[in-house]
């Protein structure tokens, strides 16, 4: 695992991996097109910021790398890494329940709000720099 020098790349399993954490000015990719939808990606070491079709899915303070990411109807997962700790924002369904594990660890249910917004911080200062990711659809 790495940062993403390219700021946005398709992977061979079907995955996407974006952002480098590393930039100290705003870069960012426009229209990326994979399975379909364009991405957008806006990164450096202060955010990194993805969004599909015009929405937002991911967002990090500071910046961070996420590598294949997979998302599902049920499920997103990916891989985070950055040089300390971050608070992550994904949009997903509005008012629904959602099951948070980081590094194969159940941190429990978190209710999206209105908006769909789910937020949880990830600890990077640790662990390498990274940590593994998924968030399950109750």
């Amino acid at each position: 695992m790495s940062i993403v020098k390219e700021l946005i790349r398709k992977e061979s399993n079907g995955t996407i991996s974006f952002g480098n954490y590393e930039l100290s000015e705003k870069s960012k990719v426009n229209d990326f097109e994979h399975n379909g939808d364009l991405y957008k990606v806006k990164t450096f070491k202060e955010i990194t910021k993805l969004e599909k079709n015009g929405m937002i899915v991911y967002e990090s303070v500071p910046g961070t790398s996420v590598n294949e990411m997979n998302i599902t109807e049920r499920e997103i997962s990916f891989t985070v890494e950055g040089y300390e700790d971050s608070q992550i924002t994904l949009e997903l369904e509005a008012e629904k329940e959602y099951k948070i594990y980081i590094d194969d660890t159940n941190l429990g249910k978190v209710k999206t709000n209105l908006g769909g917004k789910l937020n949880f911080s990830v600890e990077l200062g640790t662990n390498s720099g990274k940590a593994e990711v998924k968030i399950v659809k109750s």
